[in-house]
């Protein structure tokens, strides 16, 4: 017996954008619907309860991030639904208050699909890349402080003048936070501590 296609609901409100999405997804394998605003793709989720669901921040009506703030007060109801959010917002304040609200992930467009198709099957097999195991980890005091200030901008040699400090024991401590906190960058490092609590930007 075939198995179920996983049903991907795509809130965008550029229609060529989101037919576009949709028709790559479809031939990859998935069942895919679309709204063109939050509003009527928030009542679609409660509806038709996708497995996962795609929404550009910029959407009219309910903005990205209210439909995550409403998906989260369903939740309890609904289980929980991935939602990972489209942007053109390469924009680290956008990205970190999506991370804080709880999003699953963020892709950046111009899309590759293929990565897209890759992300959308870890997250539908559980594999929570951003949310790892926040409890578990445990960063020290210094470490806490400098990627606090690596979450407002601060680069290391402002850090350093700041905390009385050299450049090099900095990085030192954003270097075991990145390990600690499985991160490729600061910037990363800084957005998965702010997501798990961790430091408070």
């Amino acid at each position: 017996m075939a198995t179920a296609r996983k049903k991907i609901l795509c809130i965008e409100d550029d229609r060529e954008t989101a037919t576009q999405i949709a028709k790559e997804l479809v031939d990859r394998g998935f069942e895919v619907n679309t709204a063109h605003d939050g509003l009527k793709g928030f009542i679609e989720i409660v509806k038709d309860k996708p497995d996962l669901v795609l929404c550009d921040v910029s959407v009219p009506t309910m903005s990205g991030f209210e439909v995550l703030e409403h998906l989260i007060a369903v939740e309890p109801r609904l289980g929980h639904t991935p939602l990972m959010f489209l942007t053109a917002l390469a924009d680290r304040d956008n990205e970190l208050k999506g991370r804080q609200l709880g999003a699953d992930d963020f892709v950046t467009r111009p899309i590759d699909f293929d990565v897209l198709a890759t992300i959308i099957s870890a997250r539908l097999a559980g594999v929570a890349h951003t949310k790892l195991q926040p409890k578990l980890v445990q960063l020290n005091d210094h470490e806490i402080e400098t990627l606090t200030w690596v979450a407002r901008g601060k680069t290391s040699a402002a850090i350093a003048q700041k905390l009385g400090l050299v450049k090099r024991t900095v990085d030192f401590h954003i270097d075991n936070a990145k390990i600690k906190l499985g991160a490729a960058t600061r910037t990363e490092a800084a957005i998965k501590a702010a997501a798990s609590g961790l430091i408070e930007p």
